[in-house]
């Protein structure tokens, strides 16, 4: 068996450092048989355990592996027959041991879908038919020292096989459809079928609901060997794995139970009667009481069924004899119905069958009238002369005319009168709506003018106009206008002129009297609101006191001069008060404007 590394695929190499213990294995199984590969290959187990599990460096170790296909020779070898081989079967177990191990935990980065849809199912393939390979020479081995080795590697195998399981938890299902396993789990061996059936219940632990994804025929037949197992033999170690493995199941998914219930109807009495006992009641107890609990279930819902089928059979049984009942005046409301719809019938035959007799009779009537104009037409053409015979035909035949013009003028009119009578009928709508909307608009506009305070003016006639001129001329006769000379018009400018510049200069003096007082105001009320939120002296802190200070240079001297002159005030005798020399400004000394920023500011003044 020869497998070519990927040398002649260089992308798929890995481009880091590699272990020199990798490339000088994989050199040595390139260029080694078939027969010396596996003991090669026992060496991995070395080169595994030289890290620690989990790290950095094991995960490096093993994507080494897999990039220089010493993962594959592990999975391939698998096949070989290693009863010739050295180290027997003893280093199938080892190598499927090494196998699990590389691939748990194994991150491909490259081409994953060959790792995980190839070579992971190939290798649960390659275990479970070396399991089977194992189980067949354990049962024909004839010594204890045999049987117990074969048996230690079988259960190698198996433990490989559910660390890999456990790190990809999608071979669950790659197991349970595999045809090695079911033959593997179908046997009357102890020992193997016990290690099966923790296999089995390993699986169960991993992935709960994979029985619900497999095939309803492979899940048939583990449940049928399951419960074969506990029919037939009393080995109570082989009870105990399959009512752990059937309590696992029963546990994962209400359905299973139904399952349980409805294929294997005597399992519950067969675990009650002959398993009781034995060393693992607090299992079998378990799986009872789910056994049971659906038994009951399925007891209650058929009850109910019955239950409701009884109902219905009642209600069925009223509602007839209800009909029953009512049959009588239903045959005799039908017959009624039945007799008028035939009166009905009988009545228009004999209608249709007096309009056809009425019509043979006018027409008969039609047809005698007609033979008897032509009669008359004829005798009173025998009374008519020769010559005059063409001028009667004509005036027939222009009276003829005329009345067949006439009766299709009318035929005519008719018609047109009847598809314009919708038309007449909108125009006629449309005219009394305009009428109606004229009347509304009117009726609001003269509305709107008795409601209004202003009239328009009637026109003057022309005789008020001469009067109203009249008593004009009239007027002004008697107050004539006054004369004023060049000069006075001077004078009088002038006054106006000077008392206007005396206005605008009170209203601007005013205006700078009403822009102050309203700062002042503004700044006491700034003062009162400073104060009034300041806590008190003994509670004052730094920051209460940046509240109260200005960086302005001017603003603080005027307040220091303030303050000065204040406490200058306060310390007055009273008789120098009676005055207002205090009031006048001191000069403002040189040092004064020398004062440091940030000083309190206190009653619109300010103090350092």
């Amino acid at each position: 068996m020869q497998i070519s590394l990927r040398d002649a695929d260089p992308y798929k190499m890995k481009p880091a450092a590699v272990d020199f213990r990798i490339l000088a294995l994989a050199t040595q199984v390139t260029e080694s048989s078939d027969h010396d590969v596996p003991v090669l290959l026992l060496k991995l187990k070395e080169i595994l355990n030289s890290t620690s599990l989990g790290s950095k460096e094991s995960q490096k170790i093993k994507q080494d592996l897999y990039y220089y296909n010493l993962v594959q020779y592990c999975m391939l070898v698998l096949k070989q027959d290693y009863s010739r081989l050295p180290g027997g079967w003893t280093t199938a177990a080892q190598l499927s041991e090494i196998l699990s191990q590389c691939c748990v935990g194994l991150e491909v980065k490259e081409d994953p879908e060959e790792f995980y849809n190839k070579l992971l199912p190939s290798a649960v393939d390659n275990l479970l038919f070396l399991g089977r390979r194992l189980q067949a020479r354990f049962i024909r081995a004839i010594k204890d020292e045999a049987k117990s080795e074969f048996l230690r590697c079988f259960r190698t195998v198996t433990d490989a096989i559910c660390w890999l399981f456990s790190g990809h938890i999608q071979l669950t299902e790659c197991v349970l459809q595999s045809n090695h396993f079911l033959q593997l789990l179908i046997t009357d061996d102890v020992e193997t079928a016990t290690a099966m059936m923790s296999v089995l219940q390993n699986i169960l632990r991993a992935n709960s609901s994979v029985l619900l994804r497999v095939d309803e025929k492979i899940l048939h037949s583990v449940l049928d060997e399951l419960v074969y197992k506990l029919s037939s033999t009393t080995n109570p170690v082989t009870g105990n794995a399959a009512t752990k493995v059937l309590l696992s199941v029963a546990e994962s998914h209400p359905q299973l139970v139904e399952l349980l219930s409805t294929r294997y109807r005597g399992l519950r009495t067969l675990l009650s009667e002959q398993w009781a006992g034995k060393g693992f009641d607090r299992n079998l107890n378990q799986l009872l009481d789910l056994l049971y609990s659906e038994s009951c279930r399925k007891g209650e819902k058929q009850r109910l069924h019955q239950a409701a089928c009884l109902i219905q059979a009642a209600w069925r049984g009223f509602q007839t004899r209800k009909r029953l009942k009512t049959l009588p005046k239903a045959v005799t409301a039908l017959q009624r119905s039945f007799r008028a719809k035939r009166k009905q019938e009988l009545q228009h035959l004999k209608r249709l069958k007096e309009d056809e007799t009425l019509r043979q009779q006018l027409q008969l009537q039609r047809q005698r009238a007609m033979r008897v104009f032509h009669e008359r037409q004829l005798t009173l053409l025998e009374m008519v002369h020769a010559g005059q015979v063409d001028r009667y035909i004509q005036e027939m035949e222009g009276k003829a005319a005329l009345t067949i013009q006439r009766h299709w003028r009318g035929y005519r009119a008719r018609r047109k009168v009847h598809q314009q009578r919708q038309s007449l009928k909108q125009h006629k709508a449309a005219v009394i709506i305009q009428r109606a909307a004229h009347k509304f608009l009117g009726k609001c506009q003269r509305k709107r003018k008795a409601l209004s305070p202003w009239k328009e003016p009637k026109e003057l006639t022309s005789a008020q106009k001469l009067a109203l001129q009249q008593k004009v001329d009239d007027y002004i006769r008697l107050h004539p206008a006054s004369q004023m000379s060049e000069g006075m018009s001077k004078d009088l400018h002038l006054q106006a002129q000077e008392k206007l510049a005396q206005y605008l200069l009170r209203s601007s003096l005013d205006r700078r009297a009403e822009q102050r007082r309203e700062a002042l105001l503004a700044q006491v009320n700034t003062d009162v609101e400073l104060l009034m939120s300041a806590p008190s002296l003994m509670e004052a802190t730094e920051k209460d006191l940046d509240v109260f200070l200005s960086r302005s240079v001017p603003v603080a001297c005027k307040a220091r001069q303030s303050h000065n002159t204040m406490l200058k005030y306060t310390r007055w005798p009273w008789w120098k008060k009676l005055g207002d020399e205090f009031m006048d400004d001191d000069m403002i000394p040189d040092d004064v404007l020398n004062t440091e920023f940030g000083t309190l500011f206190i009653g619109g003044s300010k103090s350092s």
